[in-house]
């Protein structure tokens, strides 16, 4: 008798298969390169709203892909560190966000990033998703 709390095998997608304004993907990835985005530094806030010290968020950009594609990752804070140019890693529950009309995928606090086994697939490379730029079109009902 199945439950109803019962998992659901995720489903793998390809790079290829990613569309602006989707969520809940889950990917194996392969990091080709990982540069850090100079963050600008907080304006400080009067100490009766923030008694603690803020700690600088880190922020790189990374291309990661598959055989399918390529698409810049936004790695943030502790994925700064796993996100080393050669690894392999599995992105799960990934979000695609729209920066200045191009994708990035992106993982949230909802989602996770985890190292995995070194892939056998060479990264194609030539078809990278983030530079194809999107237009916002509003249509009238």
């Amino acid at each position: 008798m199945a439950t109803t709390a019962e998992k659901r095998k995720p489903v793998f997608i390809k790079v290829e298969e990613l569309k602006p304004g989707t969520n809940g993907h889950n990917l194996t990835v392969k990091i080709l390169e990982s540069k850090p985005v100079p963050v600008p530094k907080p304006r400080r806030a009067p100490m009766s709203l923030s008694q603690r010290p803020q700690r600088p968020s880190r922020i790189n950009e990374c291309l990661v892909g598959d055989e399918t594609g390529c698409i810049v990752f936004t790695a943030r804070n502790e994925q700064v560190d796993i996100m080393q140019p050669g690894a392999t890693v599995i992105l799960r529950n990934a979000k695609i966000d729209m920066f200045k009309g191009s994708m990035r995928l992106a993982v949230d606090k909802w989602g996770r990033v985890e190292v995995a086994e070194p892939a056998n697939f060479a990264v194609r490379e030539n078809n990278n998703l983030s530079l194809v730029e999107y237009e916002l079109v509003t249509v009238q009902a």
